[in-house]
């Protein structure tokens, strides 16, 4: 069943070779697949905790281990060790030395040692970008440092919206494939239950969700599929009324195919390249509506690094502190327009016209 799903036609073949020549999308894709796939190993160049540390002739890599207590090092503490000042501790040192991530704060750091003003007090604001401090781009109202926090809330955003996207279709083109091949009551029944849901105005439940109970990433991701998979049943339900009443379903069913093979075989197949169309924006729908709940701070709950919450730092900080919301910004416009780069050369790329002829 897994084998014929994935098979791919001669036509569907025609029809990647023609995404690829659209170069927007194509390089748009391959970008985004970059950045995602750095993000999944974020911890490598943006961490508190060191790559190598050597000591004694000894070698550790904390960075994706359990915490290594400071006297290990030969510190005066038992708590986790602070790398950085380990590394400044052995700058001099030739035996034993500490390396460090690009980006050596983690996005849940507070750093307040360098939110000092210059008698030496701790200040509550956020500070410039700095690349004494590797602050690249400053730090927010926290002391955390914001590029670490931007390439969190990035990957993030990203994971939610797959997950979410790739739940929906799975949920939405098996509610719909059903409702076309089944039809009858069972597609009454399901209508019914859809006219249901898509008057629950979305924003509103999940402001009222969050007042009767606490909203942890697991509830919001399930909120977020109990309305995402509504707009892939339409669709799906639509080509499934259409595939089969084609000649070939007959002749599977008078071969003897099962209604599973007939779905799964003949129907699925034909009606999934309409829903790769679709793929890029639903992608793009969970990213805005995810940043527009953090926003609100109905989203992620925090410290939980998004999108959304750095946004509405920077509109509070944007006179005096444009860095953090220009970066934030600028970041979500970017994907967001690959994404729709992606999505618009999918249209025209498995637009069927172009591979329909009439006899």
């Amino acid at each position: 069943m897994v084998v014929d799903l994935l098979r791919i036609s001669p036509t569907t073949r025609k029809k990647f070779q023609r995404f690829r020549s659209i170069k927007r999308g194509y390089y748009s894709l391959l970008f985004l697949a970059f950045t995602i796939i750095a993000s999944a190993f974020a911890e490598l160049y943006v961490n508190s905790r060191a790559l190598v540390v050597k000591y004694q002739g000894q070698y550790f890599f904390p960075t994706y281990g359990s915490p290594i207590p400071g006297e290990v090092f030969g510190l005066d503490y038992k708590y986790e060790t602070n790398y950085r000042d380990l590394k400044e501790l052995w700058k001099d040192d030739p035996d034993n030395y500490v390396i460090m991530p690009f980006i050596p704060y983690n996005p849940l750091e507070n750093n307040y040692n360098n939110h000092r003003d210059a008698e030496g007090n701790k200040v509550y604001h956020p500070i410039a970008p700095s690349w004494e401090h590797k602050h690249f781009l400053g730090t927010d109202r926290a002391a955390r440092d914001v590029l670490a926090r931007l390439i969190f809330a990035f990957r993030n955003a990203m994971v939610f919206a797959l997950l979410l996207t790739l739940c929906s279709v799975l949920i939405g083109m098996s509610v719909g494939c059903l409702m076309g091949y089944l039809g009858g009551i069972f597609d009454l029944f399901v209508l019914r239950l859809l006219e249901i849901f898509s008057a629950l105005p979305f924003l509103f439940f999940v402001m009222i969700l969050s007042t009767l109970v606490r909203m942890d990433i697991f509830v919001l991701f399930c909120v977020f599929v109990m309305f995402g998979w509504l707009g892939f049943v339409g669709e799906t339900r639509s080509m499934t009324f259409r595939e089969k009443a084609v000649d070939y379903v007959a002749a599977a069913r008078a071969l003897g195919a099962s209604n599973r093979r007939i779905m799964f075989r003949h129907i699925i197949p034909n009606t999934f390249v309409v829903i790769i169309v679709a793929l890029p924006f639903a992608v793009s729908g969970g990213i805005t509506s995810l940043t527009g709940l953090d926003y609100l701070g109905f989203g992620l709950p925090p410290p939980t690094p998004s999108i959304g919450e750095l946004i509405a730092q920077g509109q509070e900080y944007f006179l005096q502190k444009p860095w953090i919301l220009a970066s934030v910004v600028t970041t979500l416009v970017v994907v967001l327009v690959m994404v729709t780069f992606i999505g618009e050369s999918l249209r025209e790329a498995f637009d069927p016209k172009r591979y329909t002829r009439y006899e």
